[in-house]
C-alpha cells in the first residue's frame, strides 16, 4: 500500500483524510478477525483456520485489485484486513503450538520474518509495477497479493494440526504422533505430551486414542473470557498486562509510520522523483528482511529481553536522528541539504535494522508462549487487537500529526513513546527463551505445581463419572 498510496491519490483525486483513513482503516478492520480467529481455531482447529485466512485475503486482494473507485476499494481493505486479523492471530500461536521448547524462538519468528519478506516483496513489485499506466499500476500492485494467498491456502492443507488443540479436543493418539514428528526422541514427545495433557486438565494416567476432556476444562467460551478478562488471577493479570503493553508499544513507536508512509517521509527529506522514493523505500525493505532474518538465530540463543532492550534502545536513537533530519530540512525548505538527506535515509535504515532485530520479531514470539494453553488463542488474540488498534491510530494520523507538529516533531514524539516503552519491557518482561509453554507460568508469579494438581483432582473426579476412553482399540 506505501508505494500504491501516491497513484491511488492521483488517480482517484482524493484528500490526504482519505488516503490515511484508507491506509490506517485495515488495522481497525482486522480486529474482527482477531477475535473471531481465536473462536474459530478453537473450534476448527489452527491448521483451517490458517486456510480460512488465506481465503479472505485472496478475496480481499481480488476486490482492491478491480476496486473502481474508492467505496470499492475500502470494501477490499475491510475483506483483507478481517483477513490479516485472522492470520496476525492464528499464525504465531499455530507455530508456537507445534515447536518444541529448544527452537521455538526460532521458528515462531517465521511469521513476522515473512511479513518482512512480504513487505520487500511487496515495495519490489510497486517499483516494477509504478512503470504500468497510472489506472493500472496501483491496481496491480494490490491485485497481486492474491497469489501468495491462494499458495498459502493450498500448501497449509498438507502441514500437521496442533497437537496442543488436538489435546484439547481428546484427540490423544493424534496429538502423539505429531508430537513424535516434531520432538528429537520418542523420550521427549512423551514429555511434551504430559505436560499438555495436564495443562489442558487430563490427568497423565488418563490414555487411549480419544478421551473425554473434563467439561470444567472444556468449558465454554465465557469461562475464558472469565479467566482472561472478567475476573483473572493476579499471574494471568500481569501476563494479560504484559502481552497488551508489548504489542501497545510495538506500533505506539512508530513502525508503521516508517513503513506505510516511507515515501513520504522520504519526499519530505528532498527526495522527490517517484523512482527515486520507490527505490529508496526498497532499500528500507531490504534493510527490514535482512535483520529479521539475524534476528532469528539470535532468538534462541541470545533470549528475548536482551534482544528486546537492545532493539528498543537503537530505535530511540534512529527516531531521534530521523526527526532531527526531518526538522533540518523543513527549516531550510528551499535549500538543499545533503548530510540531512543523508542522516534521514540512514535512521530510517537504522531504525527499520533495530526494530526488525528485536521488537518486531520478539513481540509475536514472545505473546505466543506466555499465555496458558486454555486461553491462548483468546489472550493472543487481545494482544493483537490492541496492536491493531494502536496501529490504525498511528497510521490514520500521521499526515494530520505531521501537519500539526511537523514530520520531524512527530517522530520525537515516537522516539518518547519507545523510551517509555524500555522501561516498560525493562521493568515487566521476564526472559522466557528456554522454557516450555506449560511452564511460563511461574514466570509471572503463577503456582504452576499447585494449579497442575488441582487440574488432576478436577479431571480424576470427571473420570469417575464418563468413560475413560472413547476411542481406544
Amino acid at each position: 500500500m506505501s508505494g500504491a498510496a501516491m497513484y491511488i491519490k492521483k488517480d482517484l483525486k482524493i484528500t490526504d483524510v482519505q488516503l490515511e483513513i484508507l491506509i490506517g482503516i485495515l488495522s481497525l478492520y482486522s480486529l474482527i478477525g482477531s477475535f473471531a480467529g481465536a473462536r474459530t481455531s478453537d473450534r476448527i482447529g489452527r491448521r483451517l483456520t490458517v486456510v480460512f485466512a488465506a481465503v479472505i485475503f485472496f478475496a480481499g486482494a481480488l476486490l482492491m485489485g478491480f476496486a473502481v473507485n474508492y467505496s470499492m476499494l475500502m470494501v477490499g481493505r475491510f475483506v483483507a484486513g478481517v483477513g490479516v486479523g485472522y492470520g496476525g492471530m492464528i499464525a504465531p500461536v499455530y507455530t508456537a503450538e507445534i515447536s518444541p521448547a529448544a527452537s521455538r524462538g526460532f521458528l515462531t519468528s517465521f511469521p513476522e520474518v515473512f511479513i518482512n519478506v512480504g513487505i520487500l516483496l511487496g515495495y519490489l513489485s510497486n517499483f516494477a509495477f509504478a512503470r504500468l499506466p497510472l489506472r493500472l499500476g496501483w491496481r496491480v500492485m494490490l491485485g497481486i497479493g492474491a497469489a501468495p494467498a491462494g499458495l498459502l491456502a493450498l500448501m497449509v492443507l498438507w502441514m500437521p494440526e496442533s497437537p496442543r488443540w488436538l489435546v484439547m479436543k481428546g484427540r490423544l493418539a493424534d496429538a502423539r504422533a505429531v508430537l513424535e514428528k516434531t520432538s528429537a526422541s520418542p523420550e521427549e514427545a512423551a514429555e511434551r505430551l504430559a505436560d499438555i495433557k495436564v495443562a489442558a486438565g487430563i490427568p497423565k494416567g488418563l490414555d487411549g486414542d480419544v478421551v473425554a476432556v473434563p467439561k470444567e476444562r472444556s468449558g465454554g467460551e465465557m469461562q475464558v473470557w472469565r479467566e482472561l478478562i472478567l475476573s483473572p488471577t493476579p499471574a494471568i493479570r500481569r501476563i494479560l498486562l504484559s502481552a497488551v503493553g508489548l504489542h501497545f508499544f510495538q506500533q505506539a513507536s512508530g513502525s508503521d509510520s516508517v513503513v506505510l508512509y516511507s515515501p513520504t517521509v522520504f519526499k519530505s527529506a528532498g527526495i522527490t522523483d517517484d523512482n527515486k522514493l520507490l527505490g529508496v523505500t526498497c532499500a528500507v525493505g531490504v534493510a527490514k528482511t535482512l535483520f529479521i532474518l539475524v534476528a532469528t538465530f539470535l532468538l534462541d540463543r541470545a533470549g528475548r529481553r536482551p534482544l528486546l532492550l537492545t532493539s528498543t534502545g537503537g530505535m530511540i536513537v534512529s527516531l531521534v536522528g530521523l526527526g532531527t533530519g526531518l526538522t533540518v530540512v523543513g527549516h531550510h525548505p528551499d535549500a538543499k541539504i545533503p548530510s540531512a538527506v543523508a542522516l534521514c535515509i540512514a535512521s530510517t535504515l537504522a531504525y527499520v535494522a533495530f526494530f526488525s532485530i528485536g521488537l518486531g520479531p520478539v513481540t509475536g514470539v514472545y505473546n505466543s508462549e506466555i499465555f496458558p494453553l486454555q486461553v491462548r488463542a483468546l489472550g493472543f488474540a487481545v494482544g493483537v487487537a490492541c496492536n491493531r488498534v494502536t496501529s490504525a491510530v498511528i497510521s490514520m494520523t500521521f499526515l494530520s500529526l505531521s501537519k500539526g507538529i511537523t514530520i520531524g516533531g512527530s517522530f520525537f514524539l515516537y522516539s518518547g513513546i519507545a523510551a517509555v516503552g524500555w522501561v516498560f519491557f525493562f521493568t515487566c518482561l521476564p526472559e522466557t527463551r528456554g522454557r516450555t509453554l506449560e511452564e511460563m507460568g511461574k514466570l509471572f508469579g503463577m503456582p504452576d505445581t499447585d494449579m497442575a494438581e488441582a487440574h488432576n483432582a478436577a479431571a480424576k473426579e470427571k473420570a469417575v463419572e464418563m468413560p475413560a476412553v472413547l476411542g481406544n482399540d
